[in-house]
């Protein structure tokens, strides 16, 4: 298995949080990560949008909460990813 990227969100107001990154996508010009907290087994997957503006230096992610941008989402990240099913 592929080792997979590790990366650190800071909420603001928060704990630091680390997820790793299962894939990533551009859908409408927006850029989509599908991310989870344990990097074997199951685990809570989150998909997250980049609401960054071009040119800043640090990408902002938000998790996609509107469920018609989630189906649509969740189910480009199924098709990249054969053996995931997104619930």
């Amino acid at each position: 298995m592929q080792k997979l990227e590790k990366i650190t969100f800071h909420p603001q107001g928060e704990d630091p949080v680390e997820f790793y990154v299962l894939e990533q996508t551009r859908i409408g010009g927006c850029a989509y990560i599908l991310v989870t907290d344990c990097e074997e087994g199951d685990g809570e997957a989150l998909i997250l949008k980049d609401t960054s503006q071009d040119g800043d230096e640090e990408s902002v992610y938000t998790i996609v909460s509107d469920d018609q941008e989630l189906a649509a989402v969740a189910g480009v990240f199924e098709n990249m990813l054969e053996d995931v099913k997104l619930v």
